[in-house]
């Protein structure tokens, strides 16, 4: 969650940065963050899944090693 609100708040910048009308390197610097920062939070969030999913025993919930497979690679 800290990930998520940290690049909520890197995005409420850029959208302040835009309507202030501020320099473009400046947006686009704080845009690359927030797309940085989302990168690493979808990262993470498939890293818990996978480490579940490799730890529990099979369940109707679990999600297959192609599921996870797919879920990883939308990241890329």
């Amino acid at each position: 969650m800290n990930r998520l609100r940290r690049a909520q708040g890197q995005l409420t910048a850029v959208i302040a940065a835009v309507e202030a009308g501020s320099d473009c390197r400046t947006v686009v610097t704080q845009l690359a963050a927030v797309s940085s920062a989302l990168d690493r939070a979808g990262f993470t969030i498939v890293s818990h899944a996978m480490r579940e999913c490799l730890s529990e025993e099979p369940g109707e919930d679990s999600l297959t090693v192609e599921e996870l497979e797919k879920l990883f690679l939308t990241l890329a």
